[in-house]
């Protein structure tokens, strides 16, 4: 009989030990599993980016960060905007087919933007993501970074680390080591030159 009641009381013993450390796993685990959730930091990382672009004169370029990745804001000079289709011989996808882009981006043809004065891109080669530079004068035999871009360089992007050319609407050109145009983000413009990357549609600023 006695021997009953020890067995009894060890494993009753041995269910609430087990059961006192489940319990206390599972509050050790509140701040652990809460630690997955995005910080306020790391939200902030993907909201969207304003940029004022009317500060911007033909032909310059600024450069903003969203999602941890650079940007380049570019203000076209008028001229090369209305030769944009002139050169789509020399271009690896001049239709923009394999690119990543919105479909807005896609409609707009060789301008590749919302509006053929800026134009919006990831500041990020697609060969191994070096930042491409700008070289935005055409029609000349053009050197950026030591290289010859050529007497036809229609204006626009050389990346320093392995040579490869993009033309103002960030189309690469045929034989180059980036296999890809640049990547367009989703942007739209709030008002006037108000560029908000990373939306599809923004608000109108009230006047």
């Amino acid at each position: 009989m006695s021997d009953q009641v020890d067995h009894s009381r060890r494993r009753l013993l041995t269910a609430a030990t087990v059961g006192t450390g489940a319990i206390g796993v599972a509050f050790a685990a509140v701040p652990f599993l809460s630690s997955w959730q995005p910080s306020a930091r790391a939200k902030a990382l993907g909201a969207p980016v304003e940029v004022d672009a009317s500060k911007l004169e033909a032909g310059q370029m600024l450069k903003v960060v969203w999602r941890g990745q650079a940007v380049f804001v570019v203000r076209r000079v008028k001229g090369i905007v209305e030769q944009l289709g002139n050169h789509d011989a020399m271009l690896a996808d001049p239709s923009s087919d394999d690119s990543l882009q919105p479909d807005y981006i896609k409609s707009s043809g060789a301008a590749r933007a919302r509006n053929p004065e800026y134009w919006v891109g990831l500041a990020v080669c697609t060969h191994l993501g070096c930042s491409p530079l700008g070289a935005f004068e055409a029609n000349n035999s053009f050197q950026v970074a030591g290289a010859d871009l050529g007497a036809n360089w229609p204006g626009g992007f050389y990346c320093p680390c392995h040579g490869s050319k993009y033309d103002l609407s960030g189309r690469v050109f045929k034989s180059m080591p980036a296999p890809k145009n640049l990547t367009v983000p989703p942007y739209a413009f709030a008002k006037d030159a108000r560029i908000v990357i990373g939306v599809d549609d923004a608000p109108k600023a009230q006047s």
